[in-house]
């Protein structure tokens, strides 16, 4: 049985918003042409061939849509992906749907839509308004609190399962107690603290620290803690993926564990790269609508930008050398070293301080 996830960028760089810290516009700048434009049907259709024709009875294929902002790419044309990927894949097959968004075109329906495809939906929120506001903008500048807090209760509504995902900003890293207070007051019961990266050549105030990364998670975690033992146990990423890898062995986030793994990303294009990070020119990996599912994957194990991963693990940072989680950490993302591990690595220190006693609670929850 495979379990296979495609992520795909249907309206490539293209967005809505401007976001001060956005990672992936920073990407597609660096890029010999930053915007591949909308995913056309043809497209699609020909990527889906390739992928359906390698899958058998009892697997599970996700896709999982990101951008940008994937919902340019239009209901119809989701609608379209839909309905083909179910003519493709044989009964036996189980697909699944993820959908990244900042929330600016969520409308009711949108939300029938998710609902009858059961699409798991990332939804882009900050925090409060003052916190959200200070990086999530629209194009005309103006903050986008309201509109995505209305997208929330329409999820709510709906019944649409849906997970929130925070950017974890210099500023907001110093601001665990806003944060969670809000995560409280809104009922959220799944949210991915996403650390602000470091542009690809350069710098920018908003990028986070290992430093803050550890004060942040030391901070939510005594809150988060308080809350499970009242029986109140909000999912956040990090910590269930400790939990998963550590006591059931399963790995969940790329890169937590150490070194790179082969992903498919597909840019809209139907053009692959090996990870959402570097979707660049020179780690171009084939074409999704010209290569099966399986060449396109043999390529991604023999690629540079493997070798360079197994390479970066053979010499790792100076701080992992003593530290008793190199065994399974391995220095951990290699694009996500000041951000998180850093010269004093933030994860080492806050593993010190507070896996015992994280594990354990996951022990008696489980």
């Amino acid at each position: 049985m495979k379990h296979l996830t495609v992520m795909i960028k249907p309206a490539s760089s293209l967005c809505d918003m401007h976001c001060s810290y956005c990672f992936y516009n920073d990407v597609a700048a660096s890029r010999h042409k930053a915007s591949l434009g909308l995913m056309s049907r043809e497209t699609a259709a020909a990527m889906l061939k390739n992928i359906f024709c390698e899958l058998e009875p009892g697997d599970h294929i996700t896709f999982a849509f990101q951008g940008g902002e994937p919902g340019l790419a239009g209901l119809e044309f989701f609608s379209y992906f839909a309905d083909e990927a179910k003519k493709l894949a044989s009964p036996a097959v189980k697909i699944h749907y993820a959908f990244q968004t900042n929330g600016l075109m969520i409308d009711e329906d949108w939300c029938r839509f998710f609902k009858a495809y059961k699409f798991l939906i990332g939804l882009s929120l900050d925090g409060d308004a003052a916190l959200h506001n200070r990086n999530r903008r629209d194009n005309q500048g103006k903050g986008t609190f309201g509109a995505v807090m209305k997208a929330k209760r329409l999820l709510d509504r709906f019944k649409v399962d849906y997970n929130i995902l925070c950017v974890l900003t210099s500023e907001n890293a110093r601001r665990a107690h806003k944060i969670w207070d809000f995560i409280l007051r809104e009922e959220i019961r799944y949210i991915q603290f996403i650390p602000c990266l470091e542009p690809l050549d350069g710098q920018a105030p908003t990028a986070l620290t290992s430093e803050k990364f550890y004060r942040f998670y030391s901070d939510i975690f005594l809150r988060w803690k308080k809350e499970a033992d009242k029986g109140n146990l909000v999912v956040v990423r990090l910590f269930e993926d400790l939990a998963a890898l550590l006591l059931a062995g399963r790995p969940v986030t790329c890169g937590l564990s150490g070194g790179c793994k082969p992903q498919i990303i597909v840019e809209a294009d139907g053009l692959v790269y090996p990870c959402d990070f570097y979707v660049l020119d020179k780690y171009l990996a084939g074409d999704l609508t010209k290569h099966t599912v399986r060449e396109i994957f043999d390529a991604l194990v023999k690629s540079t930008f493997l070798e360079e991963s197994r390479q970066m693990r053979t010499y790792p940072h100076p701080q992992c050398m003593d530290c008793s989680h190199n065994s399974w950490c391995r220095g951990g993302c290699k694009r996500m070293a000041q951000a998180v591990y850093g010269e004093k690595c933030g994860m080492r220190l806050f593993l010190d301080e507070h896996l015992n006693e994280l594990l354990s609670i996951y022990r008696r929850c489980m």
